[in-house]
C-alpha cells in the first residue's frame, strides 16, 4: 500500500485529496487509469487474490506434518499440545485428502476425540466423532469411540447404538469381538445406573428470552441530523432494542480464539472452514452458516447393508448433519473468500467488511446492477470531512478491493469510476457507522471456582477485561447518536447487538450511546481527537460542550493551600475548557464582585467539597491563567510539579511492571507506597492518575498475600472513579468486582452490601442478560450468601 502510495504523483494525489463527494467518480477514474497502467498495482493484486499463490489454501503435506507432531505430543502425554497440533492440521487438510486409506480429516477428527476422551471433555469428544462420522460414515474406530465417551456420559441408548454400529461396520473378528464385549458391559451398567441427559451446548441457547415493547422512531435533530427516540418514558434497565448484524467480521487478533461466525469463545472440538485454512468456528452450524455447505458428505446408502430400520434412521441423524438451506439472512459472509485467495487476511477489517456488504447486496437482490450501492446502508458519511491522506487511502483501497472480488467471487464486477466511487461511500459509511464487538473475558464455571479459591488464599484478584472481537453493520443500530454521556448502553449477545437504558429517558428524547471513551475516562480534547480520527465528526453533546466536574479535575492538580479543595488547570486543560463551544454563562454574582462561570449538568451524586461555591467563587475561565487555582487564586508552580509527578510515577510503573513479571519485592512496594503521597500531595485529590496508581498498589498488595491493604487501596480508587463518572456507572461496576473479591477473601461482611450493589449496577446495564455476559457475577452472589448465614 505504501509503495503504491508513494508512487502516485502529486497532482493526482492533490485532486484526490481536495475531492467531494460530487466529484469523487472522476478521480476514481483518474486513479485507476494511473494504477492499471502501474504494473506493481497488478502485481499486488495477484498476490492477494489468484488462487495459484494462495497462502490460506489447504495443503495436505502442512496437515500431515502437523497430524505427527499430534502424535509425537500425544505419546509423551501432551495432551494440550496434542489437541492443538490436530486442530492445525484439520485446519489445513483438504476435506477429500486420504491418509493410509482414511479420509484425512475424518482421522484427524477421530484422533482429536481420543484427546478429548483422555482429557475428560466427552461432550467435545461425541462432536468430534460426529464431525468424522460425516465424512466418513462406516469408519468403525469413530462410532466405537463415540459409544465409549457416551457411556461415561451416561448417555446409554446412544452409547449402545453406537456401539452396536461399530459392529456391524467393523471388518475384522477382533475388532467385532472387543465391541461385543464392551457392549455386554454396557447392558449389564444400563440395568444399574439411571440415564442421564446430555448436557447442552450455552452457544446453541436461545439467550434472548426477554421481550422489549418499546416502540422508537427516527427523529431528526438540528446538530446530529438523524437519531433515534421513544414515543414514550423509558425506565431505567429497559431493553429498548435487539438486532442481527447486516454484515459482521472478526478482529485479527481473536481469530486463534473466537469463532469466525458468532463471535463467542472457541470451543476445544473448534471446527475448521472446509474450504480455506483462515477460520475457526464453534460449530458445525456456524461453519455452515459463514461458509456455506461446501462438502457433499456421504448419503446414508454408502453404510453396511446390514442396520436395521432404527439403526438407518440413527445413522442418517448423526451422519447427514444439517440441511437446512440458508435463509436470505443469513447469506454466508466467507462463502466468496473461500477460493484459495489470502486477501481476507492482509486487508483491514472494514474494507473486507465493506467486499461481504457488497457481496450480500448483490446476492440479496440477485443483480450486479451498483447504481445504487450507497443505498445498501442509507446510512450518513463524512467523506468530504477526511484528511486527504484517508482520502486517497479509501480510494486505492476501493480498486483493490473491487480488483479482488472479481477474482474470487465469481461476479462480473464493474470497475470503473463509477463503481469505485459506490465503494468508497460504502466504506465510508462503514468508518462513521460500524460498531466494535467487545466480549467480558471469563473463564468457565471450572475456572471460576478455580480462581475464587486462589482469591481466597491471597493469590490474586478478579478483574474485568473487555476484548475487541469484532466489527460489525447493525442498520438499525447505527442510527443511535453519540454521546460522552450516554443514557443507552450496548452489549452483545453472540453477534445480537442489544440496547438497554441506564436512565430514565422521556418521550422524545434522544437515546444515544458512546462510540468510544466517555466524560470520566478522558478529557474532551482527547475525545474528540479518537472520534475525528475513528468516525470524522466533532462532539457537541453536553459533556463537550458544557463545563463539567469530570474534564475540570481529571488531569488537574491541587491547590497549595492545604485547606483548599480548588482546582489548578496546567496550560493544555484550561486550553480544552476555553475552547468548549457554548459552556460557560458569565452572571453576576451577589456574593461577590468577580465573574464567574456556571458549571452545568451536575450529578447530585459529585456534589461534595468541590462543588458548585468553588465554581460561583472563582474567576471566569477566558481570563485563568495556567497554574491560579480557580477557587483562592493561589498559585502553584507547574513545572516542578510535573517533574515530582514524573518522579512518583518511575516508582509506580517498576511496581506494575514487576505485576507482570511476578517479582514484586518490600521495597518497590514501599517506593510506590511513598510515590503515591507523592501524588497526593501534588495532584488534585479527584486526578485519574491517582486511582490509577491507587489500583496498581492495590494489585500488588493482593499478589503478596496483604488482603487489608490491597482492599484499602481498591477502595480509594474507587472513590476517586465515582467522581469522575457516577456511583452506578458500569465502570464502577468493574471495579466492585475487585473490591467484593477481596472483601469475601478477608470475610469482611460489607461484602454482602457490594455484592449487591454489583448486582444493581450490573442488571441495570445487562438486565435478564447479566449473568450470561458476566459469570463471575453468580459466583461472588454464592460465596456473599454463605457469608451472611
Amino acid at each position: 500500500m505504501e509503495k503504491l502510495k508513494r508512487a502516485i504523483p502529486e497532482s493526482l494525489k492533490r485532486m484526490v485529496g481536495e475531492s467531494t463527494q460530487e466529484d469523487l467518480a472522476r478521480t476514481c477514474s483518474s486513479l485507476l487509469d494511473f494504477l492499471l497502467r502501474f504494473p506493481p498495482f497488478h502485481h499486488m493484486v495477484e498476490d492477494l487474490a489468484d488462487s495459484e499463490r494462495a497462502m490460506c489454501g489447504k495443503n495436505k503435506e502442512d496437515a500431515l506434518k502437523w497430524k505427527h507432531k499430534g502424535n509425537q505430543c500425544f505419546a509423551t502425554g501432551d495432551l494440550g499440545h496434542a489437541l492443538d497440533s490436530y486442530s492445525q492440521a484439520l485446519r489445513l487438510a483438504p476435506i477429500d485428502a486420504d491418509d493410509m486409506d482414511r479420509n484425512l480429516a475424518a482421522t484427524l477428527y477421530l484422533n482429536r476425540a481420543f484427546v478429548l476422551y483422555k482429557m475428560n471433555l466427552l461432550t467435545e469428544c461425541v462432536r468430534d466423532c460426529n464431525h468424522s462420522l460425516q465424512i466418513s460414515p462406516t469408519y468403525a474406530k469413530a462410532w466405537y469411540r463415540r459409544g465409549m465417551a457416551n457411556a461415561s456420559l451416561g448417555i446409554y441408548k446412544d452409547a449402545i447404538n453406537d456401539l452396536n454400529v461399530a459392529k456391524i461396520v467393523e471388518v475384522s473378528s477382533g475388532g467385532r469381538s472387543q465391541i461385543e464385549s464392551e457392549l455386554q458391559k454396557l447392558l449389564d451398567q444400563r440395568s444399574k445406573t439411571t440415564c442421564l441427559p446430555l448436557q447442552p451446548n450455552v452457544n446453541n441457547l436461545n439467550i434472548l428470552d426477554e421481550p422489549h415493547q418499546i416502540k422508537l422512531q427516527c427523529v431528526n435533530t438540528s446538530e446530529k441530523a438523524r437519531g433515534m427516540a421513544s414515543t414514550s418514558d423509558i425506565s431505567p434497565a429497559s431493553l429498548v432494542h435487539t438486532e442481527e448484524p447486516f454484515a459482521i467480521i472478526i478482529s485479527k487478533n481473536c481469530r486463534e480464539s473466537h469463532c469466525h461466525y458468532c463471535l463467542n469463545e472457541l470451543p476445544r472440538d473448534k471446527v475448521p472452514c472446509t474450504s480455506c485454512s483462515i477460520p475457526y468456528y464453534c460449530s458445525q452450524k456456524c461453519q455452515q452458516r459463514a461458509g456455506g455447505k461446501m462438502f457433499n458428505y456421504p448419503k446414508i446408502n454408502s453404510i453396511h447393508e446390514n442396520l436395521t430400520s432404527d439403526l438407518a434412521k440413527y445413522v442418517a441423524e448423526i451422519t447427514l448433519g444439517d440441511d437446512s438451506e440458508t435463509d436470505s439472512e443469513h447469506i454466508p459472509e466467507h462463502k466468496h473468500e473461500c477460493k484459495g485467495a489470502h486477501w481476507p487476511l492482509v486487508l483491514p477489517s472494514e474494507i473486507v467488511l465493506a467486499g461481504r456488504l457488497f457481496v450480500k447486496s448483490i446476492m440479496q437482490r440477485g443483480s450486479l446492477e451498483i447504481a445504487n450501492l450507497r443505498e445498501i446502508l442509507e446510512l450518513s458519511h463524512h467523506y468530504s470531512q477526511m484528511s486527504p491522506e484517508s482520502k486517497l487511502e479509501l480510494q486505492i483501497y476501493s480498486i483493490v478491493l473491487l480488483c479482488c472480488l472479481q477474482h474470487s467471487s465469481g461476479f462480473e464486477v464493474q470497475l470503473n469510476g463509477f463503481s469505485i466511487a459506490q465503494v468508497v461511500i460504502l466504506i465510508s459509511q462503514i468508518r462513521v457507522n460500524s460498531m466494535t464487538i467487545v466480549r467480558i473475558k471469563s473463564a468457565d464455571v471450572h475456572g471460576l471456582n478455580s480462581q475464587f479459591k486462589k482469591v481466597s488464599s491471597g493469590a490474586l484478584t478478579s478483574y474485568v477485561e473487555q476484548v475487541k472481537v469484532g466489527q460489525a453493520i447493525y442498520r438499525a443500530g447505527s442510527l443511535f447518536n453519540h454521546s460522552c454521556q450516554p443514557n443507552i448502553h450496548a452489549y452483545f449477545l453472540s453477534r445480537t447487538l442489544c440496547i438497554r437504558t441506564t436512565e430514565f429517558v422521556a418521550a422524545g428524547c434522544p437515546l444515544e450511546l458512546s462510540y468510544g471513551p466517555q466524560v470520566g475516562q478522558w478529557d474532551s480534547k482527547d475525545r474528540n481527537e479518537f472520534l475525528e480520527d475513528e468516525y470524522s465528526f466533532h462532539c457537541q453533546c453536553n459533556g463537550c460542550s458544557k463545563a463539567n466536574l469530570s474534564d475540570l479535575v481529571l488531569n488537574a492538580f491541587r491547590c497549595v493551600k492545604p485547606n483548599c479543595s480548588g482546582i489548578v488547570l496546567d496550560c493544555c486543560a484550561l486550553n480544552c475548557e476555553k475552547h468548549k463551544p457554548k459552556k460557560l454563562t458569565h452572571i453576576s454574582s451577589t456574593s461577590s464582585s468577580e465573574p464567574h462561570f456556571q458549571v452545568e449538568n451536575f450529578n447530585n451524586n459529585n456534589i461534595n467539597e468541590v462543588t458548585l461555591d468553588a465554581f460561583l467563587n472563582s474567576s471566569s475561565l477566558s481570563t485563568t491563567i495556567p497554574g491560579f487555582c480557580l477557587k483562592c487564586g493561589a498559585y502553584r508552580d507547574l513545572e516542578s510539579s510535573r517533574a515530582k509527578v514524573n518522579k512518583a510515577w518511575k516508582c509506580i510503573r517498576r511496581l506494575q511492571d514487576a505485576l507482570v513479571s511476578d517479582d514484586i519485592s518490600s521495597s518497590k512496594l514501599s517506593d510506590a507506597a511513598r510515590s503515591l503521597d507523592l501524588l497526593k500531595s501534588t495532584l488534585h485529590a479527584y486526578n485519574r492518575s491517582i486511582a490509577e496508581a491507587e489500583d496498581i498498589l492495590a494489585q500488588a498488595f493482593c499478589l503478596v498475600g496483604d488482603l487489608h491493604s490491597a482492599r484499602d487501596h481498591c477502595k480509594a480508587s474507587i472513590e476517586i472513579l465515582e467522581k469522575l463518572y457516577t456511583r452506578d456507572h458500569i465502570v464502577i461496576g468493574h471495579e466492585l468486582v475487585k473490591l467484593s473479591s477481596m472483601q469475601l477473601a478477608l470475610r469482611d461482611s460489607t461484602a454482602i452490601d457490594t455484592v449487591n450493589r454489583l448486582d444493581k449496577i450490573f442488571s441495570c446495564y445487562y438486565g435478564s442478560h447479566a449473568k450470561t455476559i458476566f459469570p463471575h457475577l453468580q459466583l461472588l452472589q454464592k460465596e456473599s450468601q454463605k457469608l451472611a448465614l
